[in-house]
Order: structure tokens, then C-alpha cells, then sequence
């Protein structure tokens, strides 16, 4: 009714007042990101609230997280407009600056950097400036050469004055494009190599300035993954040391994926890239050894029956000492890892116990290379440990049909480790090939321990003796199944 009275010109005027109320909204992006209230209110997204909250007191942030969580643009772009912009909204407590800024957001190659980052940050090159920097706020957009449609550097002006600056780069460029100019930030929406990651690491060095990352761990535990997860522990943490925060980000931290939609998404990810997808838990990677997901092999630990045999693999050496301990369920023929010894720097005799505090009755099969000449007395490893009340059993070393003996009982299920086995876990996480096809000679003494286990400890394994006839089995050899 309202509308009739108008006159043709005040119908005219009220279309471009509400045109320009729409350019203005879609020119202002971030507003709409987590607000106060409503179904994707910011209080339901714990982990990116955690990661813009740690940028306050790390200079160095790891936002691994699954696909479709938001970590390119609810965390990584919107992150970087507040910087730019000097725009942060009042329940922020992540880092500010107080100044206009300058930084660099890089991705792997110019055409996926042009076709995300810049997407994300500018909008469409049809549309530039609806993406997460405010349109009105954007003072210059330069071309990147040879890359059509691609951007080289975005000029912003800051509420304190001047514009800041943000630079495009690629990891393709090489290591030698990342040199140059100190940074306050640097975000790399995907895992670098090395080289690179150093060089934005002295680039923000001077300047206490912030780098973030975040990806979907596709290569499984590479360099950079390692530098925020030491030894393969897969867990959020935060080391005051190195200034390093790990957040990790499943689908069940978010809320705007339905059940239907991962149900989708699921069933068309391949198997053994699942737990990083879905997860955050990095891949196993092209390289690995065993490319079951560890989702598929881990299981609450239970109590074992004692019918079941046990055996035990060792792999021995100064710098570390390994040993797993497995149970035979011969009615499904599945194999049980129970229990593990991971010590290094100690002598036999530290050992020794250990393994005798497990059940003396449990005989193992041990590295044969125990029976060269150790470097501390001149013993033989293998008669000191038997010497010690070991039951032990040189165990079969052939490498690669050990490793197939492992790998043929893991991708059919019929290989279990118990959750309490954590270095058995993380090494499982590393265990990997060179690009030559090598084994990688690294982190692999429970891998190896589980190689004899299987190769021999299963032909050796003895069930639990009665505790009345304990002392006579021994004597005996023990019940064997």
C-alpha cells in the first residue's frame, strides 16, 4: 500500500537506496561472520575462537583441520582483513595491531592462490571486493604478471592511518621469492616445504611477527607437521618455548555441516585419507609403509583371555630399546598388541626388567643382530639378556616379507593395537619410504620389534601358566596352545 502512493521518482530513489544497501552487505563479508546469536553463532566454533585467541601469545599457529571446517576462509582470510583493515570486532582476543600492517598469504602454486586466496580475500575478479576485505576498504589491486587475472599485491587501507599491504606468493616460486622484507604476518593456506617455512619464519622473526597455517595434512607427518608435533604425538598443544600453538579441527566442531552432507563426502574419500579429511589427523602419505588408516588397527584396550599365547619382539640398541607385546586370538586368527617397552640410553639389565615385570613366562623373539658383540663389555646382547631369565629366540630379519607378514594382517583386519600403545602409534605414523624406495632407518624400533613378532613370535607364543604349576612350566618349556 505504501509502495502505491509513491510517485515514480521516490520509486526510483527507494531501488537505488536498497541496490546500495545490497552492494554495501556484500561488500562487508566479515560482518556476517560469527555473530552473537543464531544456528552458526561464533560460540559453536570453539576451535577457530581457540585459534584466533592463541595468536595473542604464539607467534606460530597450526590450524590442522579437516576439509569443509572453514579454515581458509573463517580463519585464514578473515584473520588476515582484521589485520589489514586494524577492524576488529569487539569479542577479538587474538592479536591486534595498532598500526597498518604488511604480509604476504601464499598457497601452493599462482593459479591455486589466484583461484582461492585471492578469491577469498577480494571476491571474483568480476566482483572484486566482495570477499572478505571490505570493498570500500580496498585502495589498490596490482596484476600479477603472466598469471591472467591473478593478483600480485592488494592495497588496504587501515582505520590508523595509511594503507597496508598484502602480497601474494606461491610455494612453486621457490624459496628464494620468500626472501626479502621483514612481515607482521604471513599466512600459508597450505603445508610448505621446509626451506620455505624458514624463510617467512626469519621474515617475521624481527618484527615478533605472526605466521599461521592451515591446511588438511594430505602428506602425512612431514617436516613442517613435525616441527609442531614432535615425535609424531598427534595432539593440540601449545610450547611456550618455540611459540608454537596446534589446533586441530574435526567435523564435529562445526555446525554447518549436516549429517547427510558428511555422509557424502565420506564415502567419496579414498580409505586411507579418511582420518585427515574428516579428522585433521595427517595422511599416511604416498610413502607409507602401511597404508591402513589408524582408525581401522587402534581399539580400546580390554582385558586379554589367558588362553590366548603371548610372545613379545625386541629390537635393542643404546639409543633405544624396543619391545611389543602381542596375544594371539587363534580362534579368529587376529593378533592383539598389548603392551610396549620404548627406553633408550640405559643398560641390559634396565631392560631385562622391564620386560620380566610383563610375565617372565612370555618368551620373545629378538633383533638378531643381538648376537654381535655389544660396545659397553664385549658380551654377547643375546646370552646377557638370556642370562638375565629372557626367553628369547633370534628372530627371522628378512625385511621386506617381514613387513608384507605385518601389512597382509593390518589391511585384513587382523592386526589390533591397543590405544595405551602410544609409540607403537606414532612411529606406525611414520613409519615411511624415501623417494628411492628405501625403509627411512628412523623412528622404527617398535615397527621392527613388530616385525619379529609376527615372523617368529607367533611359532614361539605360550599361554598364561596355571598359577599352581607356574614354576614347572617354566621347567617344562610352559603350556603351549
Amino acid at each position: 500500500c505504501m509502495l502505491e502512493s509513491l510517485t515514480l521518482q521516490e520509486k526510483l530513489e527507494l531501488q537505488a537506496l536498497l541496490s546500495e544497501r545490497i552492494r554495501r552487505d556484500n561488500q562487508r563479508k566479515w560482518l556476517t561472520y560469527y555473530p552473537d546469536n543464531g544456528p552458526l553463532r561464533r560460540e559453536l566454533y570453539p576451535k577457530h575462537m581457540q585459534c584466533f585467541a592463541d595468536g595473542a601469545q604464539y607467534q606460530q599457529r597450526l590450524f590442522m583441520a579437516a576439509n569443509r571446517v572453514g579454515k581458509t576462509e573463517g580463519v585464514g582470510a578473515y584473520e588476515v582483513a582484521l589485520h589489514l583493515t586494524g577492524n576488529y570486532p569487539a569479542w577479538w582476543k587474538g592479536r591486534r595491531f595498532d598500526r597498518k600492517t604488511k604480509g604476504w598469504a601464499a598457497g601452493d602454486t599462482r593459479q591455486t592462490v589466484r583461484d582461492i586466496l585471492v578469491e577469498k580475500l577480494l571476491g571474483p575478479k568480476n566482483a572484486r571486493g566482495t570477499g572478505m576485505i571490505p570493498g570500500e576498504s580496498i585502495a589498490r589491486i596490482v596484476p600479477m604478471p603472466g598469471v591472467p587475472d591473478g593478483v600480485e599485491l592488494v592495497e588496504v587501507r587501515s582505520k590508523h592511518g595509511g594503507n597496508s599491504r598484502l602480497s601474494f606468493k606461491s610455494f612453486d616460486q621457490g624459496r628464494l621469492s620468500f626472501q626479502g622484507t621483514e612481515q607482521d604476518f604471513v599466512w600459508l593456506d597450505e603445508e610448505p616445504p621446509a626451506d620455505i617455512y624458514e624463510e617467512c619464519l626469519t621474515r617475521t622473526a624481527t618484527t615478533r611477527g605472526l605466521i599461521l597455517l592451515t591446511f588438511t595434512p594430505l602428506s602425512g607427518l612431514s617436516d613442517v607437521v613435525l616441527m609442531f608435533l614432535p615425535g609424531g604425538d598427534i595432539h593440540e598443544q601449545q610450547d611456550e618455548k618455540s611459540s608454537r600453538s596446534v589446533i586441530l579441527a574435526t567435523w564435529d566442531d562445526v555446525p554447518h555441516l549436516d549429517e547427510r552432507a558428511k555422509e557424502m563426502l565420506f564415502a567419496s574419500y579414498m580409505p586411507f585419507q579418511r582420518d585427515a579429511r574428516t579428522k585433521g589427523i595427517p595422511a599416511l602419505g604416498s610413502g607409507a609403509i602401511y597404508p591402513v588408516p589408524e582408525s581401522d588397527i587402534v581399539i580400546p584396550d580390554f582385558a586379554l583371555p589367558n588362553h590366548w599365547p603371548r610372545a613379545y619382539g625386541m629390537d635393542v640398541g643404546w639409543n633405544r630399546t624396543a619391545a611389543i607385546w602381542g596375544a594371539f586370538d587363534r580362534e579368529t586368527s587376529t593378533s592383539y598388541l598389548y603392551s610396549q617397552h620404548y627406553r633408550g640410553e640405559a643398560e641390559p639389565v634396565v631392560h631385562a626388567e622391564a620386560v620380566k615385570s610383563r610375565g617372565k613366562w612370555i618368551p620373545g623373539a629378538i633383533d638378531p643382530a643381538s648376537r654381535g658383540r655389544s660396545q659397553s663389555d664385549g658380551h654377547q646382547l643375546l646370552e646377557m639378556y638370556q642370562s638375565m631369565g629372557l626367553d628369547l629366540t633370534p628372530a627371522n630379519n628378512a625385511v621386506e616379507s617381514g613387513i608384507y607378514d605385518v601389512w597382509t594382517l593390518l589391511s585384513a583386519g587382523k592386526l589390533k593395537v591397543f590405544a595405551s600403545c602410544a609409540d607403537w602409534i606414532s612411529e606406525y605414523r611414520m613409519y615411511r619410504r624415501d623417494d628411492k624406495g628405501r625403509v627411512v632407518k628412523k623412528n622404527d624400533h617398535l615397527m621392527d620389534a613388530s616385525r619379529y613378532l609376527i615372523g617368529t613370535g607367533r611359532d614361539i607364543a605360550r599361554c598364561k601358566p596355571k598359577p599352581a604349576d607356574e614354576e614347572e612350566s617354566f621347567a617344562s618349556g610352559g603350556w603351549m596352545c
